[in-house]
């Protein structure tokens, strides 16, 4: 019974089975994978969403002469640019105005959602019965792309 008992002083002597640094190891491993998965939501079009009145407002815009373009540059990556016009046929002022665009593989599976900003503090405020150019540029999509011009959702609407 002795035996026991020394054995039971030695394990409390001895300190917790998982040493302290190796708890705090793997509780900032589980606190940055938290993170990158929130950051990669709100990447990924997690992030605002149409309030009723902007959905309201949607019939007013219009996307015209919307074209699409690959080039490379000098480290052989492909830069796909996504250019057109916007049209506030409406009759409020706009601040803001954010797209999603939908990049799918052949068999039509989304792969990559890239949020884009058509109006915003870079352009200026689209009044009522303007129309302003947009540019979107994007560098990081995936090799599986279909190649075909990506769905572009209006996904924020701010009125001045």
């Amino acid at each position: 019974m002795a035996l026991l008992e020394q054995e039971k002083e030695l394990r409390r002597a001895s300190g917790p089975a998982i040493p302290w640094p190796v708890f705090g190891i793997v509780l900032l491993l589980a606190a940055a994978a938290g993170f990158f998965w929130w950051q990669s939501q709100q990447m990924s079009g997690g992030g605002p969403t149409l309030t009723e009145e902007a959905k309201q407002y949607l019939p007013s815009l219009d996307l015209a002469g919307v074209e699409m373009e690959a080039s490379e540059d000098f480290l052989e990556q492909t830069l796909v640019t996504i250019q057109g016009k916007i049209v506030n046929n409406g009759d409020r002022t706009l601040s803001l105005v954010e797209v999603n665009c939908v990049f799918r593989e052949v068999n039509g599976i989304e792969i990559s959602r890239e949020r884009g900003t058509l109006v915003g503090s870079r352009t200026g405020p689209l009044h009522p019965g303007e129309t302003q150019h947009f540019r979107l540029p994007f560098d990081a999509i995936p090799e599986d792309w279909n190649q075909t011009m990506p769905n572009l959702f209006i996904s924020q609407i701010q009125f001045e």
